[in-house]
């Protein structure tokens, strides 16, 4: 059960349209499902205001399907699983049109360059203004998409704005307006990273930085870019792990709804 639904539940007790003990009923629902390999946490989104979120590298097809109907049925209405490759996702689809609950077969959506499974659909947008998700190059998008679609599963609306790097930063500089107006900016770039502290001399709202592990030998990896950005000169700049879209996206949608 999230949130807004207790409130919602708390106030058809309040207006006598529930009794108590069917609230009670209700309430008493178990705050995780144990499922012997895994426990779904089906209050995550009542504690942070955010349901849980399924990591699917190192899960079976069928461990991410039971974890989905888990919670599912626990009342998340809405589930994004990352990491998920495209042979794994045909075989959670199998899964879930095989379950009690058919049904989430036909709301089951793959995202095949993130690798991001999604089973819902995303909320529509609450936030304060809107998250920008910037990329520095075309061969960073699979990052970048897994920042922008967790931050519009989190209720954010996503201007992307791709292959904007500094190498040709006029490209950037077109859409000084969409940076400074965003709630958040997440900047995703490989080789050097630079593209975070020119974001960042832009940006009036947080940047959050986001190496990725694409570039040459010197790269090595993506530690180059980590390091570039984490001694940013710009203000302002937060830094996340190498090819962490994820993290970013989650962290980005956080600030979109601060007070909201």
């Amino acid at each position: 059960m999230e949130r807004h639904e207790v409130e919602e539940l708390l106030g058809q007790v309040a207006a006598g349209a529930v009794s108590v003990s069917d609230a009670c009923d209700q309430l008493a629902q178990a705050p995780f499902a144990d499922l012997g390999y895994a426990r779904p946490d089906l209050h995550r989104g009542l504690l942070t205001g955010q349901s849980e979120v399924i990591y699917g590298a190192g899960k079976t097809a069928e461990q991410i399907a039971g974890i989905t109907q888990a919670l599912v049925a626990g009342g998340q209405h809405r589930v994004l699983i990352t990491r998920l490759d495209a042979d794994k996702a045909a075989d959670v689809r199998a899964r879930l049109a095989q379950g009690d609950s058919p049904q989430l077969a036909q709301a089951f959506a793959y995202h095949e360059l993130p690798r991001v499974g999604i089973v819902g659909g995303a909320p529509a947008p609450n936030g304060q203004s809107y998250v920008v998700i910037a990329a520095a190059g075309t061969s960073d998008l699979y990052c970048a998409e897994e920042a922008a679609l967790t931050a519009e599963m989190l209720g954010s609306r996503v201007v992307r704005l791709y292959d904007v790097g500094v190498a040709g930063i006029h490209r950037l500089l077109a859409h000084t307006s969409d940076i400074q107006g965003a709630s958040a900016v997440v900047a995703v770039a490989g080789m050097e990273g630079a593209l975070a502290s020119v974001v960042g001399g832009l940006a009036r709202g947080p940047v959050i930085a986001v190496p990725t592990s694409v570039g040459y030998g010197a790269s090595l990896g993506g530690v180059a870019a980590l390091l570039s950005m984490l001694n940013s000169c710009a203000s302002g700049v937060s830094v996340v792990n190498i090819d962490n879209g994820f993290g970013a996206g989650y962290q980005a949608a956080l600030i979109d709804h601060v007070g909201v």
